[in-house]
C-alpha cells in the first residue's frame, strides 16, 4: 500500500490467492474441491489474509469461485488485426476427463461455496474489508463441464450468492463482459442486472468490458465497438449510487507484442472519456 501510495494512487482492492485459473493451480487449490484438512487449512489461511489487509488498510480483495477455471476456444481476429479472446461452446474438448474435484452438480457446488461463506464472511465483516467475487467466466447456463457445475455462470445463480450469508461485505467483482457472456441478448439486458446488484450495493468492484455475441457463442472486442452501449452501462452505475473502481478487464491484443500494453492503456483513455462525459466535464 505505501508503494502505490508513493506514487500518488490509492491501493483499493487486491487479489486473494483464489484466481481464475483452474483449482489445481490457484494458491489455494483445495477451497473449491470438497471437505479435507487441506481445505480448512486454506480457508484458515485466507482468513488471516483478510485480517492482515485491514491492518495494512485496504479496504477490499477480491477472488474467484471456480473449479475448471476460465474457458475459451480458439481466438478470432478483428480491428486492426487484433486478437479476440473467444468462446463457442460447441467447440469446448468433449473428451477431457472430469475435473479434480468432480462430480460435481449444482447442490455439491452451493454446499461447497455456502461452507467457505459461513467461514471467511464474518471475518471480513469483522474487520470490514469488502469481498468481492468474480463470476465464473463463462457461463454455460445449465450445462455442464467436465463433471462441474458452474452455478456462478448465471444471473439467478449470482443473485442467490449475495442472498447467502447476507452481509454488508458479501459482494461481487461485477464484471460486466462475464454478466454480459451470460445473456441472450446483452445489448438488451445487462443494465437491468447492473441495477439490481448495484441498487442492492452487491457491487464493490467493476471489470469495464465488452462483447459481440451472448450466451455460448461470444467475442471480446474494444470497449466502443461491441454490442453494450458502454455510456447507458457508465450511467447505470451511477444511477445506482456506485462509488468504486471502473476498470478494464481483458483487453484484445494488439498484433506487434512491443504493444501489449497499448490495448490497455486505449480502454483506460475510453473509460476516462465516459467518466467525464458522464460527469458532465
Amino acid at each position: 500500500r505505501e508503494k502505490v501510495e508513493s506514487y500518488g494512487l490509492s491501493l483499493d482492492l487486491i487479489p486473494l490467492p483464489l484466481s481464475s485459473v483452474s483449482a489445481p493451480e490457484s494458491g489455494a487449490p483445495h477451497v473449491f474441491l470438497g471437505p479435507s484438512a487441506e481445505r480448512d487449512r486454506e480457508i484458515d489461511q485466507i482468513c488471516e489474509l483478510i485480517r492482515n489487509v485491514a491492518g495494512a488498510g485496504i479496504p477490499a480483495v477480491k477472488y474467484n469461485i471456480t473449479i475448471l477455471g476460465h474457458l475459451r476456444t480458439s481466438p478470432r481476429y478483428g480491428r486492426g488485426g487484433a486478437r479476440l479472446s473467444s468462446f463457442q461452446y460447441s467447440e469446448l474438448d468433449q473428451t477431457l476427463p472430469d475435473a479434480d474435484g468432480s462430480p460435481a452438480p449444482a447442490d455439491v457446488v452451493w454446499e461447497r461455496i455456502d461452507y467457505f461463506l459461513e467461514r471467511v464472511v464474518p471475518v471480513a465483516e469483522e474487520h470490514k474489508v469488502r469481498m468481492a467475487c468474480h463470476p465464473q467466466d463463462p457461463g454455460i447456463g445449465d450445462l455442464m463441464y467436465r463433471g462441474v457445475a458452474r452455478v456462478m455462470g448465471t444471473v439467478e445463480g449470482l443473485k442467490r450468492f449475495v442472498r447467502m450469508h447476507e452481509n454488508p461485505y458479501h459482494g461481487l467483482n461485477f464484471c460486466q463482459g462475464t454478466v454480459s457472456e451470460m445473456l441472450q441478448k446483452p445489448g438488451d439486458e445487462i443494465y437491468d442486472v447492473i441495477r439490481y446488484f448495484g441498487e442492492r450495493n452487491k457491487i464493490f468492484n467493476v471489470h469495464f468490458r465488452n462483447i459481440k455475441g451472448g450466451l455460448l457463442d461470444f467475442v471480446e472486442v474494444f470497449p466502443d465497438e461491441g454490442d453494450i452501449d458502454m455510456l447507458r452501462a457508465l450511467r447505470t452505475y451511477k444511477e445506482v449510487g456506485y462509488q468504486y473502481m471502473i476498470m478494464p478487464d481483458h483487453v484484445p491484443e494488439i498484433e506487434d507484442p512491443e504493444n501489449h500494453r497499448v490495448a490497455f492503456a486505449y480502454c483506460y483513455g475510453y473509460i476516462h472519456a465516459l467518466l467525464q462525459a458522464v460527469r458532465g466535464q
